[in-house]
């Protein structure tokens, strides 16, 4: 891998995915999926608008027997009906192709289908039965997900390079064949819906582990050996900050070294837990590397024994917030406003010239310090703020320059 700080991205085949371009040289694409019940139209409906709004540009569903297949249809029409035209994308397992065949409007209403090589069936049907999905996306001109999960491999498979590595002098340990596995699985069915006739503009390839090390070895391998648009995540990433941590570090080296296309963050949310926490998450790892743009970016110092007072910690809370609530609107109503950086500090050992930096800072007094806290001002500091309402003063300003910079 290249030891410069951001590598070229990878030359992928661009995928058309209900609108939204996965590969290609497109920004990087932010995924997330649903955990009601599909069959269960209202609520399906209420989950996929929230992660439309929190800023998924495709989210996936699951297809898993025919009442959803069913629902599917009138969950695109009242989305669309609501002004959300994000892309939905069918996960199958099994009986993919019956319900397909069976629910041709909804293998219509559908952006993409995803489809795990290793659960379409066994032996014979499995050729069969994948053979039957890829006719179906054919039929209705639709991209497939190739999705290879180690938790579900073409058991033949790797039973067979299992028993070819026993019989080497120095065999390797089991993750590595493990590893070899994966590729080719994911690969072979690639090559095989194109000899059925599947162009490579129509398919995305994942291949998902839970372990960081293991992801990377196999994303890396991938990237290689072919040219298909590459779909990140860590499977079975975690809850809290685990999850988070683990997926970012997995998915921020592959990121850095240009292989990927398309990302989601597999946590596990907390009983009745914000489900968009996901698509935060994932934002939140492309803008700080530096490799999109979704909000204002709000730098804040950790707080220290100068800053005893909440005051600034405080304040930074309220204009996350606060962007986090105006941002739809700021985005139809301003272009580029999220390329806007702002800083909230807490002290003056730091506190200047990070705001300095910012197009838009304020330096807060911390303990002992004199009551007034500096604005900075692209660059320059404009006035200083006193007295009780500091907060709702900064607030104000914020909004005054989005309004002069970008309207």
């Amino acid at each position: 891998m290249s030891s410069d700080p951001i590598a070229p991205r990878r030359t992928s085949v661009a995928v058309n995915v209900g609108g939204v371009t996965v590969g290609g040289g497109a920004p990087v694409v932010v995924q997330s999926m649903t955990n009601t019940d599909t069959a269960d139209i209202a609520k399906t409906v209420a989950q996929v608008a929230a992660l439309a709004r929190a800023g998924s540009e495709v989210v996936r569903i699951t297809v898993d027997r025919d009442d959803a297949a069913k629902a599917v249809p009138e969950i695109r029409e009242k989305l669309d009906a609501m002004g959300c035209d994000v892309p939905l994308v069918g996960d199958f397992h099994y009986i993919g192709h019956t319900l397909l065949r069976e629910n041709p409007a909804c293998a219509e209403a559908l952006a993409k289908y995803r489809i795990n090589p290793g659960n379409v069936g066994f032996k014979d049907k499995r050729d069969r039965q994948f053979s039957e999905i890829i006719e179906l996306a054919l039929e209705h001109d639709k991209p497939v997900r190739i999705g290879v999960n180690w938790g579900s491999l073409d058991q033949e498979l790797l039973t067979r390079l299992m028993d070819e590595n026993a019989r080497q002098p120095d065999p390797k340990d089991a993750r590595a064949v493990m590893h070899e596995a994966m590729v080719p699985s994911a690969l072979h069915s690639a090559h095989r819906a194109e000899e059925l006739g599947l162009g490579a503009d129509k398919i995305i390839i994942s291949a998902k582990v839970s372990a960081i090390q293991d992801l990377i070895a196999v994303y890396t391998s991938l990237a290689e050996r072919c040219k298909y648009a590459l779909h990140l995540g860590l499977t079975e990433a975690g809850m809290g900050s685990k999850g988070i941590v683990a997926s970012s570090a997995a998915m921020g080296i592959l990121l850095q070294h240009g292989i990927g296309d398309t990302i989601r963050f597999s946590l596990t949310p907390e009983p009745g837990g914000d489900r968009t926490l996901e698509v935060r998450t994932a934002q939140e790892l492309l803008q700080t590397m530096g490799l999109r743009s979704f909000v204002p970016a709000v730098a804040a110092c950790p707080g220290c024994g100068r800053t005893t007072s909440t005051v600034f910690q405080e304040l930074a809370r309220d204009v996350q917030d606060m962007i986090q609530e105006r941002m739809p609107e700021w985005k139809a109503r301003y272009p580029g406003v999220e390329s806007l950086n702002l800083a909230v500090m807490g002290c003056i050992v730091n506190g200047p010239g990070e705001s300095k930096h910012a197009d838009v800072g304020i330096s807060l007094p911390g303990t002992g310090e004199a009551p007034a806290a500096p604005v900075f001002i692209d660059g320059k500091k404009a006035m200083t703020l006193r007295g009780p309402k500091i907060a709702d003063d900064f607030k104000k300003i914020v909004e005054d320059y989005i309004e002069q910079r970008f309207g």
